[in-house]
């Protein structure tokens, strides 16, 4: 996935700063934002693509560095002239000492990892005790199936399996911007189990729902109040 990644990092760019990527700014945003301890010493943005949560996180106050695996994301990320250090690594090989976060935040980039559990395991390596890893992913149950019609009263259907993790590849097009989704859908257990091997703790999941506003744009936006788009949690390093 980190090679199809790197192909589509000059697509991906151009959706996520331009204001194309609206569930992202309507529905998955502000519950993470809600769901972040405060600023503490120091935060990673893991994944963190071409940059855009590690320049709004660093604007509220987060001391930030990005990590990713992509090349062409990571010279996106630093050239922007809102940037935050980051580097270019692999998530599952982080080039951090231990403990040196008390915050990380993978924000929609762990269903993007081949190598998930170990990246897990890296981020709770990296945190101090009682750190904290914050994660966003589409919700498994959303890349599980899909709904036969773009409508919000739509069957909903499981194609495949549930329970089984398979390569999820998808062609998104908006306004103009054309891109491949590399990713790979995994039932939560998969999740839970990392977190679990990695010695985290969940303290909060969050299912987010549209707003009233985005389904008011876009009535086809209210299938996803019925059916979850994203899954969020807040994991805790025991102290």
């Amino acid at each position: 996935m980190r090679d199809g990644w790197e192909s589509q990092a000059r697509n991906w760019a151009e959706f996520a700063r331009t204001g194309r990527d609206r569930s992202h700014q309507d529905i998955n945003l502000p519950v993470l934002l809600d769901l972040l301890p405060p600023p503490g010493r120091r935060t990673l943005d893991l994944g963190c693509g071409e940059g855009r949560l590690g320049r709004l996180l660093r604007s509220l106050g987060y001391r930030v560095a990005g990590v990713d695996a992509s090349p062409t994301m990571v010279r996106l990320a630093v050239s922007h002239q809102a940037a935050p250090p980051a580097v270019l690594a692999d998530a599952a090989a982080l080039p951090f000492r231990d403990e040196a976060f008390d915050l990380v935040v993978a924000y929609m980039c762990l269903h993007d990892i081949d190598a998930m559990p170990q990246a897990v395991a890296e981020a709770a390596r990296v945190l101090g005790r009682s750190g904290r890893l914050c994660a966003a992913i589409p919700h498994p149950v959303n890349t599980a199936g899909s709904f036969q019609v773009p409508e919000a009263t739509a069957p909903y259907v499981i194609s495949g399996s549930y329970l089984d993790s398979a390569r999820s590849d998808w062609v998104f097009d908006r306004a103009g911007v054309r891109m491949t989704f590399h990713s790979e859908h995994r039932p939560l257990e998969s999740y839970a189990r990392a977190l679990e091997a990695g010695g985290l703790l969940i303290e909060a999941i969050r299912e987010p729902k549209p707003p009233g506003h985005a389904v008011a744009r876009d009535k086809a936006d209210g299938r996803w109040r019925r059916i979850p788009l994203f899954l969020q949690l807040r994991a805790v390093k025991p102290g």
